[in-house]
């Protein structure tokens, strides 16, 4: 079974969504699940005491952190 949503997106996060479409040589709708599924991550993540961010590979450190989710 699927969903279809309708959704109102600022002019700036549009235009955001576009040019990571156009990045990724993905489609609206692909782009849109990933960012679910990673959301719905972060959320899970957070339940278990867990933190969300961009981690600089070498050393591992944290480099931003992900706190409003």
């Amino acid at each position: 079974m699927s969903a279809q949503f309708d959704v109102v997106l600022s002019d700036d996060l549009n235009r955001d969504i576009d040019k990571a479409v156009e990045a990724n040589a993905t489609t609206r709708s692909e782009l849109m699940r990933k960012a679910l599924q990673l959301y719905l991550a972060a959320l899970e993540g957070k339940q278990r005491g867990l933190k969300l961010g961009l981690v600089v590979p070498k050393t591992e450190k944290m480099q931003t952190e992900f706190v409003e989710l």
